[in-house]
């Protein structure tokens, strides 16, 4: 991790008196003492992480708040999704109650995105609420989870079903920190990358087809530009619709198709939740191909951009499988827009249009999968 750090760049998410910067730059870890220092009112921070990145940061977490005059207290849950749990999220309330946590403290989560939405839905129940602040530590994290106040836990059901909207105060994303990642969880970060390019900006594409290499091989510059924009993307949207009963829809590009290939694979690590985005990326622009809203041409081409990162955008490619139509769909049933038998989906009339289709008929979409299956 770097030592010194260049001027962060700034991106605001605009809503009203809860507004907060995402701060995105090279070495913010180490300035997250003076940065914490302003919302504090006791000198101390409560630190929410994982085994792995504890091993990795804790202690670059905790010189810096002493540097500031704080002090720490940490808990590290397990790693993986089995985290993102009723269980787990009683355990870490516990932990906040037994420390003598109240609604003035700091709770921050340093980690992925599993760690961010426990930590911020643990922070919304704390005493009906303490101050929640990110350090997201994955590119998934940095672009997407840690911005906009979803947080949620999973259930046997599906994923994401029980949570809150509950906004941070602060995002700090210090993109040397993903100099950590394993190559996998990079390549399933950069599809949220590609989904803000594929929902209304064909000119950031365009940069991606040309520039995304650097991106994954984590070149300061073009990745700090891909951060930038992404989350500027999102704070943009997030500011017009914060609880999603309108255009934020659009920011589940992928995510009906890929929450399903997560739930039928049983939320195991053999398929991480950027490679079910990408893989439903691709699923939902080929459905719009098959509903004659836009041209092959532009499905394939999008393919081939998450493919030229090693994301495979068929289902039999896809690791953890089979995935059966039926399973699916079951799956998709599950989806809290539901209703009657027809579910919610983005589609797209072309790359970097894409739209909300409110009642895309269920078999319909099961028929289109038994026909992907047949593919690849």
């Amino acid at each position: 991790m770097a030592d010194t750090m260049t001027s962060p760049k700034t991106v605001r998410v605009e809503l009203g008196d809860r507004s907060y910067d995402i701060l995105i730059g090279d070495g913010l870890l180490a300035e997250a003492g003076r940065h914490l220092s302003a919302l504090v009112k006791q000198p101390r921070v409560f630190v929410l992480t994982d085994g792995t990145v504890g091993g990795l940061y804790a202690g670059a977490m905790e010189n810096s708040l002493r540097a500031a005059g704080l002090t720490l207290h940490l808990k590290a849950v397990s790693d993986g999704e089995g985290s993102k749990s009723w269980a787990t999220l009683g355990e870490v309330l516990e932990w906040l109650l037994d420390e003598g946590a109240g609604r003035d403290d700091v709770l921050v989560g340093l980690g992925g995105g599993i760690v961010g939405d426990l930590a911020g839905l643990a922070a919304s129940l704390m005493k009906r609420g303490m101050t929640f602040v990110q350090v997201p530590t994955t590119i998934l994290a940095q672009v997407d989870s840690s911005v906009g106040g979803k947080t949620a836990v999973n259930f046997r059901q599906g994923k994401n079903l029980v949570g809150a909207f509950y906004q941070p105060r602060l995002v700090l994303a210090d993109t040397s920190v993903l100099s950590t990642l394993p190559e996998r969880e990079r390549l399933a970060g950069y599809a949220e990358i590609v989904k803000y390019a594929l929902i209304d900006d064909p000119a950031f594409f365009d940069w991606l087809e040309q520039n995304g290499s650097r991106v994954i091989a984590l070149e300061p510059e073009a990745l700090a530009h891909a951060v930038a924009v992404s989350c500027a993307s999102k704070a943009r949207i997030v500011s017009q619709d914060e609880r999603e009963s309108g255009v934020r829809a659009l920011l589940n590009l992928g995510h009906t198709f890929g929450h399903a290939l997560e739930a039928a694979n049983g939320f195991r690590p053999s398929l991480l939740h950027g490679e079910g985005v990408a893989a439903g990326m691709a699923l939902a622009l080929r459905y719009s191909v098959r509903q004659g809203l836009m041209n092959g041409q532009d499905a394939e081409r999008a393919a081939r951009l998450l493919e030229s990162a090693g994301l495979a955008t068929q289902l039999k490619q896809l690791p953890g499988g089979p995935y059966p139509a039926d399973t699916l769909t079951e799956a998709m049933k599950q989806d809290k827009k539901v209703r009657a038998g027809r579910v919610p989906l983005i589609l797209a009339r072309g790359l970097g249009r894409a739209f909300i289709q409110p009642d895309a008929d269920l078999l319909d979409v099961r028929d289109f999968l038994n026909t992907e299956l047949q593919q690849g």
